[in-house]
């Protein structure tokens, strides 16, 4: 058989034309009065495709929980699946159907806290997947624009909604429409928001071309197109890190201005002149995860604080633009439990859970220090453990697994096993591998209860609570 008729054996072209359909504004218009799904918002949109996987329901010391196969990875055959977290993934689910049904958590950022191993990113890889591989689907799929220019087709930067070139009075008449059509639809059939600058400086353009006739501009000069989710291409997924506050700006979130296009256009506030591709940009109609939050610099937040709150991103030299996305973040927690052993049986604590069980004169107690002369971690006999007043400030100290809050004069190891103290604002040294002494984790019973282990019901309301820095109250400090 001839290798290329084997590779068109196994081509499907109906797909490939289905995911590459493009039409006028008109048949967009008739395929929403069949169908409005295409209309969904992020928050629907992820909260349909979760369920759209099947739920399990099942009893578990007389509680009912339910399963979500979503979190199975069908994707992958089960490479990120996940297990033992259904409670706290019900929350999430129900979470996102509040969100969809506009209840108030589509204002607020989905913050995903838990100490190392808890399938945070696995959750945030799952849901990115999952969206790229359900825009693909006739369930899943929605539909973006372009204009037909002189130089060739332009595409709308933020992969906006087709239906937001209608004035609103025009749009929210159709919306009513389709309301009527669709009784039965589950979500608001609403459309909030207005065009990208881009688009805003193209429809004035247009309709000047055109003496004010929006019919012929939408006639002419827009076609719709399928829009298909992809993290590799920066289309409507985004992935945000922190790295050095040097070398990063918010420009990252929200674009910068395109100098050699300045030279072309004349001027800075051309929003040709602009490259829209920020994280927050880019990932508009779908989702964006940030690594770490809890480690951005303060500039980041009150981009952050917009986007979340008032679903609007503020580009340099323009006014706010309109965003629809889930806004994910992970960072792991700062109250992480650490590995002691006492009398040769392993457990886990805080520091504060140490003091409180063995007391200021520990016997038999040990826990992993940093050897600088080996460069190692190793077990150290603990000789006391002592606490006095404290009535300050706390600082925050990071490193690439969470944070340490600690006093001013606490002394810290440094990345390269040097001592600095929280002011210097280093990075902190991190374990990345238990010592050959060190019993592997699964042997320590955290179902029977290890003394001094702080179960996850304890350790939640403390999580919550916490700041990054914080003045302490009146109290000890260990």
């Amino acid at each position: 058989m001839n290798e290329l008729e084997r590779i068109r054996r196994r081509q499907d072209l109906e797909a490939y034309r289905a995911l590459s359909w493009e039409g006028s504004f008109a048949d967009y218009l008739g395929l929403l009065k069949k169908d409005p799904r295409p209309l969904r918002t992020s928050f629907q949109r992820v909260h349909d495709m979760i369920i759209s996987y099947g739920v399990e329901e099942y009893t578990l010391f007389r509680e009912k929980l339910l399963h979500y196969r979503f979190f199975e990875d069908p994707f992958e055959g089960g490479k990120d699946a996940i297990f033992g977290l259904d409670k706290p993934l019900m929350r999430l689910v129900a979470t996102l159907k509040a969100a969809a049904h506009r209840l108030g958590p589509e204002r607020r950022i989905l913050l995903l806290h838990g100490p190392v191993g808890s399938a945070k990113s696995t959750i945030a890889r799952l849901l990115k997947k999952g969206l790229e591989a359900y825009s693909r689907t006739e369930e899943g799929k929605l539909f973006t624009f372009y204009w037909k220019t002189k130089e060739g087709p332009l595409p709308c930067p933020m992969q906006e909604e087709p239906l937001l070139l209608l004035p609103k009075e025009i749009r929210n008449e159709f919306l009513e429409e389709l309301q009527h059509l669709h009784p039965e639809y589950p979500y608001p059939l609403e459309l909030e928001g207005d065009l990208c600058p881009v688009c805003r400086f193209q429809m004035r353009e247009a309709l000047a071309r055109h003496g004010g006739d929006l019919a012929k501009v939408l006639e002419e000069e827009i076609v719709v197109k399928r829009l298909v989710l992809s993290e590799k291409d920066r289309i409507g997924i985004g992935t945000f890190q922190p790295k050095d506050e040097k070398n990063q700006d918010s420009t990252e979130l929200t674009g910068d201005i395109n100098y050699r296009k300045v030279a072309i256009y004349g001027s800075d506030s051309d929003p040709r002149a602009f490259n829209f591709d920020g994280e927050l940009n880019i990932a508009n109609r779908g989702l964006v995860e940030f690594i770490e939050i809890l480690k951005l610099d303060v500039a980041f937040l009150y981009d952050l604080l917009t986007a979340s709150q008032e679903h609007k991103i503020k580009s340099k030299k323009f006014a706010q633009t309109d965003i629809d996305e889930i806004i994910l973040g992970h960072s792991v927690a700062g109250w992480t439990p650490i590995l002691y052993r006492h009398r040769g049986k392993p457990g886990w604590t805080t520091l504060e859970g140490l003091y409180e069980h063995f007391g200021e004169r520990p016997k038999g107690l040990e826990v992993l220090a940093y050897d600088p002369e080996r460069k190692e971690a190793r077990w150290t006999r603990v000789l006391g453990l002592y606490r006095h007043p404290f009535f300050g400030e706390l600082l925050t100290s990071a490193q690439k697994w969470g944070v340490v809050e600690t006093t001013p004069n606490h002394s810290l190891y440094d990345r390269e096993g040097r001592v600095f103290y929280p002011e210097e604002g280093r990075e902190m040294l991190g374990l990345r591998k238990l010592p050959p002494l060190a019993p592997p984790p699964h042997t320590v019973n955290v179902v029977g209860g290890v003394p001094g282990f702080a179960m996850e019901e304890e350790l939640a309301p403390a999580i919550a609570a916490r700041r990054l820095t914080r003045p302490a109250p009146p109290g000890f400090a260990l």
